[in-house]
Formats: C-alpha cells, structure tokens, sequence
C-alpha cells in the first residue's frame, strides 16, 4: 500500500500530534516538515524548542485527561507522538481502540516505557532478558528493607521519571532515607514508587538505537540498528555521547537480540533507544525509550540519517537507512545559571573547527544543569571527537 502525504495547512494535511516539545522533539519537527507533514506541537509551557518550528502549537497540561482528550478531538491528527512522560495514558489507550489516531509506537508501548515497573517486568520476567537484580517500593519502610535485600551500593530511581530526576546512588543504608526523601521530591512525576537496582560491574554502556520500520514491497515490520553510542552520565543524566563504541562482536550481537525481543514486544514502528550494560561479551538491559534518545543526538554529525529523521520516516512507513558515515561525538552544553533571556556568546570560537557543529535548543529558561544545547564533532576516532565536542561545548559561554 502506498504512503500519501498531503500539504501542509490544506484540507489533504497529514497532521501529527507532537505531546512534549523539548530538544529531541524539535528534531523530530523539522525531520517530519521537510516530508510536507503538518505538525503540532504540545507541553505544558509556552515557546518549547519545538513549538518554535512546528505549524501549530498548543500549552496545556497533558496529564489532565479531559483536556489531552479536547486538544485530539480539535487537532484530528492521524498520529500522535508522546515525548515525555507526564501524559494520561488512559486516553492513548482509548483513542488507540477505538482507531481514532495511531499512537506511536503503540498505546502499550507509551503505557508500559513510561513506568520503570512496568518495563523491568517485561523485559526480566515475561521475555527473560538479563537484568540488575531489582525490587520496588512503595513506602519508606518498604524501602529500608529492599535496599537491605539487593545490598550497597545501590541505585534508586523513582518509577515515572527521566533524565536523572530523583535518582540517586546509595552508597549505604545510612544514605537511604535521604534517597527515598529526594525520590518523592525531585520525581517528574511521583507516583510514590521507586526501583532499587544492584549496581552492576559494567565495562560500559551503550545506546542501541532500533528502528522498527515497514519494508515497503511486503509491508511488513523489520528491525533495524544503528552503530551502538557509548556514552558518560553525571547525575543520571548524558553529557556527552560517541559512535560508534567499541565492543566485541558477541556482545553486539546479544545486545541486538535482547534490543529486538524488547522492542518486538513493545510493538509499533519507529525508534527506540534501548539502553543496556556491557562487559566484556556480557549484556544486561537497563531501560528503553520509544522515541529519540538524548545520547542519539551525536546521529546528527554521524549518520545518513539521524535518529530523529529515522523516526520520522519509520512512523510514516516511509524506508530507512541507518548506515554511519563518521565517527562522531556529542557534548551538552548547560545553561549555568537559574534566569530566562539567555544569551549565548563565543559561538564563532566553538566552531572554529570545521568538524563541529552546534545546535542550541531555545529553550526559554534555563537552570544550572539544565541542557540548552549541544555540539557534534567529527573525527577519525572516537577519543579525537570527544575532544573535539567537548573543547567546543566548554568555549561557549551563557550569559542572564
């Protein structure tokens, strides 16, 4: 069957549905408006990064069923992307029955990512994918006693958030009552539940980008991978990335087969960023996102297509193409103070070397560890890349 794309602002538009309008969504817009897709963007403030390049643009709280529900009904979409998690799920369930849209990847697929319960219990218990040992609780006593049970140090992470938010390394049992105080806080959204995880003795870990895309002579769904991102994490959250990382080709091919079995189960097409625990031709799933993920912003320097015109195409049911044409890398640039109106100096300095690259989000208030950009670079090796992106991201200086 063939794909038909309409025009833009006209009675024959294809409309999608964007619900979270951050950094990886922009992408995602501009990826689907060079296609000719009428886009409208979603979140809960106003002047998000992709509201700034989408046709339309709609501020509202999309945890509010009544009001997700209202915004549906009036855009008509004939896709709806979810890209963050505070969304009334129960009403992608619905619209997802009663064939109203099509959610991507899939209502289960939205419903079950954006819990860490529901995810760990697929991938360790229905599909038997190696994992950290882990237990959830749901009250400080719980807590104390299952961070007892998997031992120190150990990781918590509150069940419904992203990013690093509320998660902590508990070194000790002394530290666990701060854990599970900083869990309910800081959480995106606190359902009063967390994960405690073993830490795993890991070489490394890896983002495996896997595109779930329809081949279009037989119509059906085939797997794809990009090149695995290594990347660094502070805090539960990425600051740089690099591709490809290298591993042995066992392992590569054990994360491949635990990266198609999640996302196999998860169902739909698109991209998810599956990312998993590696040492030596050892494995472990740790979590999978079913969309873009913040590491795979380093596609934008090394592939033919990024991660983000990737997914565009996959949900499209258009054909992809995942080949790496460079060795790449990524470093965050943060915004380094708490004020709105920031202004971003000494750009000419960060790209001063022809291999580099920027992108600043525009988002329109920053934090001291909040992401406002990030620059690419490439290289012929990945350590000279890194250098590369990370001597650029430092040059670059923001100013209130």
């Amino acid at each position: 069957m063939s794909v038909t794309l309409g025009t833009p602002l006209q009675p024959t538009a294809f409309k999608v549905l964007l619900l979270g309008s951050g950094e990886l969504g922009k992408e995602v817009v501009i990826s689907l408006q060079r296609l000719g897709v009428e886009v409208h963007a979603a979140d809960r403030y106003d002047h998000a990064p992709a509201m700034q390049v989408a046709h339309y643009s709609h501020t509202l709280n999309m945890a509010d069923p009544t009001a997700l529900r209202n915004l549906i009904d009036t855009v008509k979409p004939q896709l709806i992307v979810p890209e963050i998690e505070a969304i009334a799920t129960d009403v992608l369930i619905e619209i997802e029955n009663n064939n109203t849209a099509t959610i991507i990847p899939s209502a289960k697929a939205v419903s079950l990512t954006m819990n860490r319960e529901g995810i760990r219990c697929l991938a360790a218990e229905e599909l038997s994918i190696p994992t950290s040992e882990y237990r959830f609780a749901d009250s400080l006593e719980q807590f104390r006693k299952a961070s007892n049970e998997i031992g120190y140090p150990n990781f918590v992470k509150p069940v419904m958030s992203s990013s690093g938010k509320g998660q902590s390394y508990v070194k000790n049992a002394d530290q666990v009552d701060a854990a599970w105080k900083y869990a309910m806080e800081t959480a995106r959204i606190n359902q009063g539940k967390v994960i405690i995880e073993s830490k795993i003795d890991f070489d490394f870990e890896i983002t495996l980008l896997t595109v779930r895309a329809k081949n279009p002579n037989t119509q059906s769904i085939e797997t794809h991978f990009c090149s695995p991102i290594g990347h660094q994490q502070q805090d539960g959250d990425y600051i740089e990335s690099w591709q490809p990382q290298a591993m042995t080709e066992q392992a590569l091919n054990k994360a491949k087969e635990i990266a198609e079995k999640v996302t196999t189960a998860l169902g739909g097409c698109g991209i998810f960023g599956v990312e998993l625990f590696v040492k030596g031709d050892d494995v472990w799933f740790s979590e999978v996102s079913p969309r873009p993920h913040d590491t795979g912003l380093v596609t934008l320097a090394s592939q033919f297509q990024s991660e983000f015109e990737l997914h565009a195409r996959a949900i499209l049911g258009l054909p992809v193409n995942t080949t790496q044409h460079s060795i790449a890398a990524s470093a965050v640039v943060y915004a380094g103070v708490d004020s709105k109106n920031l202004n971003y100096q000494h750009i000419e300095q960060a790209l001063s070397h022809p291999d580099t690259d920027l992108r600043l989000f525009g988002k329109p208030e920053g934090f001291k560890k909040r992401r406002m950009g990030v620059v690419t670079a490439r290289a012929t090796n990945t350590e000279e890349a890194r250098h590369l992106a990370r001597d650029a991201a430092q040059k670059i200086t923001v100013k209130a």
